[in-house]
């Protein structure tokens, strides 16, 4: 799980960072505006480096660190520590790329948050482990395969709605492609995951 950990660490590292500079965060928040018309593209990675305030940052982080020590040594088995890595990087380019496209023309436009690569790494293991219990606020146990259908629900009824400052977006583009590249890599997870439906096996 050394990937994780760099990741977590190296996030938080920044988060904080970014917390006593705001022009520092600025500089690494996708700025679809500025990737547009300047061609920063290394925006695509950084914001998912940054977010608002410690609790962004923790609720993240939390289940980042657990779901992706968990996930690493499953995927990772068959891409490699490196590929692990390039998974997650990719899929904060993935999930921002529909925002990016939507707001490319619009000043005011600002996201970070490692929303959407800690998506993928959550659906990822979910195509693994359905029946694993997630608890909802450490308090709730609802099976993950549960959780998914409602967390999907929930991300497009507030996505339609744009009420709130959340990027329910990115949550969804990376869900799919953690679902997605789960698929390519280990095209036997399919099978599994189909029988694992079949006969429930709760794991607290």
């Amino acid at each position: 799980m050394i990937v994780t950990l760099l990741l977590t660490a190296v996030t938080f590292a920044v988060s904080m960072s970014v917390f006593n500079h705001r022009d520092l965060g600025l500089s690494l928040a996708m700025w679809p505006s500025l990737v547009h018309r300047k061609h920063q593209y290394y925006r695509f990675i950084t914001y998912g480096f940054v977010h608002a305030d410690m609790q962004h940052l923790l609720f993240n982080m939390i289940t980042l660190f657990f779901f992706g020590a968990a996930l690493e040594p499953l995927l990772g088995a068959r891409i490699g520590p490196l590929g692990f890595g390039v998974f997650y990087l990719s899929a904060l380019v993935v999930s921002i790329l529909p925002s990016y496209l939507k707001h490319r023309r619009d000043p005011q436009y600002l996201g970070i948050g490692a929303s959407g690569a800690v998506s993928a790494v959550l659906f990822a293991f979910i195509m693994f482990q359905p029946w694993a219990m997630i608890y909802v606020f450490f308090i709730l146990p609802i099976p993950a395969v549960v959780f998914a259908v409602l967390y999907v629900a929930y991300s497009i009824y507030m996505d339609r709605r744009g009420k709130d400052n959340i990027n329910h977006s990115a949550h969804l583009w990376g869900a799919a492609y953690g679902v997605l590249v789960t698929l390519v890599a280990t095209p036997d997870v399919l099978q599994s995951f189909l029988g694992q439906l079949l006969h429930p096996g709760f794991a607290y």
